[in-house]
Parts: structure tokens; C-alpha cells; sequence
């Protein structure tokens, strides 16, 4: 497992690198603008008040926005699931369908080699990847951290990005589930992508529309804590997005561990009774 593991990791380093550095960049502009925001902070409040309380409240509303935690929630956490979950969706849909559908997967599987080690070395490759963007997002608030007067620690700045992560390997863990159950690759990271748009799109509307809060409830980001973690990550939610992740990887392990493999191409839906 091993093996698979590191292969793997190998092959995601371009991945790393480009998500990796773009968001470091990202971060540390957000530093860099903060202070001027505060010196003109009359005009910022003026223009903030004009999109009203709705729009404010849809983008994460209720923290100042002024302060840590709301600026980075409003400047960045409040929508970046949609941004990094694009990774997420794309690399575990295609952990096992890609090579299943070139043809490949059946030539591993012919090597001494477990589709137990093959999928959790994969699926830990994936998440380890993961871990190594948000490593740079982290980075890159910790090098713009001087450029601000925060009284907060480079371990707190981490908070935000653990419930980041709990959000990206749930979403993750569903792609890779749908791409053992729907013909394709391509169709699994469609439908992964819309749950995870319609998701953002229902919690957003939720905080404005009381009638969404029941289906909102039983939602991921729902659980989601954004740039509010840097006050103090609450374990509970981190806690059941973790649990749900683990129980969908493993349903998708049992279900690989069970299926045919294709030999090469798209599948397609069985239809019941048919020859």
C-alpha cells in the first residue's frame, strides 16, 4: 500500500504545486490588504452597509468582517469550499475511474497487489494532497501574519483550514463513490460538483430563508465553520464531517472491493431483466 501510496502522491504533485502556490499567493495578498482596508475603514463600512444585511448574510454574515475571524471568513473561507472542492470533486472521481476506463486498472490488479492497498492507498494519497494545499494556504497566512497587527497565533490560523479539510475529503469520498456507481468518470464529477454547488448555493440562502434551515440542517456545510474556527474549532461538526467522510470511503472500498472491473471504456446502467 505503500507503494500505491507514493505513486500516487507523485502523480498529484502537479496538482500540489499549482493549487498549492496559487492559494499561498492568495493569502498573503489578503494580509497585505487588510491594513489599508482598516485605515479607510469609514469608506469600507459605507460600502459593506450598501449591499444590506441580505447580502452580507449570505456570504457568512454575522461576524464583523473587520475583525480576524470575519475577515477571513468574508475575504476567503466563506467560499472557497466551491473554489477547492473543484480538486476534490475532480481528483476522487478519477482516483479508480480513470485508469478503469483506460484500461489500466485491470493490468495493476494482475501484479500481486490488493484492491484493499490499491483504494486506501489512493484515497490516502488523495487526502495527504489535500493536506499539503491547505499547507500552503496556511503558509501564506502565516508569511502575511507580520503584515497585520493580529494578536493571533500561527496554530490558530490552522483552525480555519482543519474544518477546510474535513469539508474537501467529505465531497472527495463522495466523488469517488459516485464513480464506482455511475458509468463514468465525467458523470460522477458532474453530479459531485452539483451536490457540492447546491449545497453552498442552500446553506448561503438558509441564513436569509427560514423555510431552508430543515434541509439545511442534514447539509455538509452545514457543519462547516469557516474563518469562525480561528476563535476555537468546535469538534462536533469537525467531528461528523470526518465520520461521514469515513463512512463513505468505506462503502465505496466494500463496493470496489465487490464490482467487476471494466477493461476499457465508459460503463453504462444496467437495465433489470436484460440480457
Amino acid at each position: 500500500m505503500l507503494a500505491i501510496f507514493a505513486y500516487t502522491l507523485k502523480r498529484l504533485r502537479s496538482q500540489i504545486l499549482g493549487w498549492g502556490i496559487s492559494f499561498g499567493l492568495i493569502t498573503v495578498y489578503l494580509m497585505a490588504i487588510y491594513n489599508p482596508m482598516i485605515e479607510q475603514q469609514a469608506e469600507v463600512v459605507a460600502l459593506f452597509n450598501a449591499y444590506g444585511e441580505v447580502m452580507l448574510a449570505f456570504f457568512g454574515g454575522g461576524l464583523d468582517f473587520l475583525s480576524p475571524a470575519g475577515y477571513l471568513d468574508f475575504a476567503l473561507f466563506s467560499y472557497v469550499p466551491v473554489i477547492a472542492g473543484i480538486f476534490a470533486v475532480l481528483i476522487g472521481s478519477g482516483l479508480l475511474a480513470t485508469d478503469e476506463e483506460k484500461g489500466r486498472l485491470d493490468l495493476l490488479l494482475a501484479y500481486p497487489v490488493s484492491r484493499s492497498a490499491i483504494f486506501w492507498g489512493r484515497f490516502l494519497a488523495f487526502a495527504a494532497a489535500t493536506v499539503a494545499i491547505l499547507a500552503c494556504t496556511w503558509l501564506g497566512f502565516v508569511a502575511g501574519l507580520p503584515l497585520v497587527d493580529w494578536d493571533v497565533s500561527v496554530l490558530a490560523l490552522a483552525l480555519p483550514h482543519l474544518s477546510l479539510l474535513a469539508v474537501l475529503l467529505l465531497f472527495g469520498a463522495i466523488a469517488l463513490l459516485l464513480s464506482l456507481l455511475l458509468p463514468s468518470r465525467t458523470v460522477a464529477a458532474s453530479v459531485a460538483g452539483g451536490l457540492l454547488v447546491a449545497n453552498y448555493l442552500i446553506t448561503s440562502l438558509a441564513r436569509i430563508n427560514e423555510l431552508l434551515k430543515p434541509l439545511d440542517a442534514v447539509l455538509p456545510l452545514k457543519y462547516y465553520q469557516g474563518g469562525s474556527a480561528l476563535d476555537g474549532l468546535n469538534i462536533l461538526p469537525f467531528a461528523v464531517l470526518l465520520g461521514a467522510t469515513v463512512l463513505l470511503a468505506a462503502l465505496a472500498w466494500l463496493l470496489f472491493t465487490r464490482r467487476d472491473i471494466r477493461v476499457s471504456g465508459e460503463g453504462s446502467w444496467k437495465v433489470p431483466f436484460s440480457r
